[in-house]
């Protein structure tokens, strides 16, 4: 009952709020072969032509003597197929560090680049790149090319997700080792731990030496109501999450149209996951630094003698109390359509 109240809440939640995507221009969506096809449609005898998804009317005898060579033509492009799916939200100043990383996932790995520089065939410099997924849309972050172009219908042939940043340094990580890790310990949404070379804001993410994967943590006095929810237990950080498909399915509803940095996300994870204090945990084994390189925070405008960064951080507090704001009613209107009890209310 818990975890139907708990899913429904999510849905409720992306439905009511998630409805109306706004305009976007994308400027470039590109991939190899054995997968472009699979989000690009073109119908000759329509000008009908899109990403992702296209229904177009054809003749009907047209499309039957088509269907024995495009299945020919399917078993030619795609070799194999891969099972998980990688995406970073990046720019092209970045593009050595991202080299780095992907050579860390192995050919069982779908590349998906979201470039918010509008920079793409620059990339084709790696080899890797021209077998990668390229979409841009200019000035855009991780959470909004997710909530448009990651729908669970669309990544349902993958296991798992990963949606990470291109800050992250791996040299203590190996993509399929940390997949035996999670499927070993039965986690739904995780993420490698966090050497803390730097400044760690929750002692979850912190890389623990003596275990494989860790799911509690102790945090500062006050911070957790209880020691099974945020921060202290089923939580992740959306810096570098791992969703299983399963899980995806009832996160996407909970990313928002409009709250495009997705604070505030990592403390509502948990609720798309039956008994998330054993199903969500941090991988210690494999492990990955924060190098805190400059990233979309500098696309920002300088405003009034502040820098770029700073109007960003002030954009994602704010979207942080609206997100937060309407978690709270998704689940009191769940509630009251149920004819349950108000949270801080008793039924008269």
């Amino acid at each position: 009952m818990r975890f139907l109240f708990m899913m429904a809440s999510g849905i409720m939640l992306g439905f009511f709020v998630g409805v109306s995507f706004p305009s976007m221009r994308i400027t470039t969506v590109s991939g190899p072969s054995n997968v472009y096809p699979l989000i690009t449609d073109t119908c000759n005898e329509t000008s009908c032509k899109t990403s992702l998804n296209c229904k177009c009317i054809t003749d009907k005898s047209q499309e039957e003597k088509k269907s024995a060579s495009n299945l020919d033509q399917t078993s030619q492009d795609i070799p194999f197929k891969q099972k998980y799916l990688v995406a970073f939200t990046v720019g092209h100043a970045q593009r050595l560090n991202i080299d780095t990383v992907v050579k860390k996932f192995s050919s069982n790995f779908t590349i998906l680049l979201f470039h918010y520089d509008g920079i793409t065939t620059e990339w084709n410099e790696f080899e890797w790149s021209k077998q990668a997924i390229h979409v841009s849309v200019p000035k855009q972050t991780k959470w909004w090319y997710a909530k448009r172009f990651l729908h669970p219908d669309i990544v349902a042939s993958y296991d798992y997700i990963f949606l990470w940043d291109e800050d992250l340094g791996v040299e203590h990580f190996d993509a399929e080792e940390y997949i035996k890790l999670v499927r070993k310990h039965g986690l739904e949404i995780s993420q490698p731990a966090v050497e803390p070379n730097v400044h760690i804001l929750w002692e979850m993410t912190r890389r623990r030496s003596d275990q494989e994967v860790h799911r509690l943590t102790e945090e500062k006095p006050g911070w957790c109501e209880d020691p099974k929810l945020p921060p202290c237990g089923a939580f992740v950080e959306i810096q570098a999450p791992v969703f299983s498909k399963k899980a995806w399915r009832c996160v996407w509803h909970l990313i928002q149209n409009d709250l495009v940095h997705g604070w505030g996300l990592d403390f509502a994870l948990w609720k798309c996951i039956e008994r998330a204090a054993e199903k969500m945990g941090v991988v210690d084994a494999q492990w990955i630094v924060h190098q805190r390189l400059p990233s979309l925070g500098n696309q920002g405008e300088a405003m009034d003698g502040r820098a770029p960064w700073q109007g960003v951080r002030e954009r994602c507090d704010y979207e942080w109390k609206l997100f937060r704001g309407r978690l709270e009613s998704a689940e009191k209107a769940y509630l009251k359509s149920k004819g349950a009890a108000l949270p801080n209310s008793s039924r008269t």
